[in-house]
């Protein structure tokens, strides 16, 4: 092992070297978002940790994190309140579970529940 290397007492070794993660790709760059009928949406409502008022979630959602953002903020605008989306999942403030599957339906999500 070099001077550069070295290897903890838990088996994880780690390097100093600047150029180590060079042709390190992120496998979220990778993951190519499906087309919207084979997408499997799951719509819920949540209320744990968030100080009693309810949300609405989106789940189940495969592609790249701009198109889920860009999803995201439709939902958003046409449910007229605020939310975010990240990590694979929208959050929409409000109960708006049937409104949301109506227009993700109605917008090529047929595997929407």
């Amino acid at each position: 092992m070099s001077k550069k290397q070295q290897a903890r007492p838990d088996g994880l070794m780690y390097s100093t070297n600047k150029d180590f993660f060079e042709d390190f790709t992120p496998l979220d760059n990778d993951i190519e978002t499906i087309a919207p009928n084979l997408q499997k949406l799951r719509i819920s409502l949540d209320h744990k940790q968030r100080a009693g008022k309810v949300v609405s979630l989106v789940s189940g959602f495969v592609g790249k994190e701009d198109d889920l953002a860009a999803l995201g903020k439709r939902l958003k605008t046409k449910c007229g309140t605020g939310g975010s989306s990240k990590d694979g999942l929208i959050i929409i403030q409000g109960d708006y579970k049937n409104k949301i599957i109506a227009w993700l339906i109605e917008w090529g999500y047929t595997n929407t529940k």
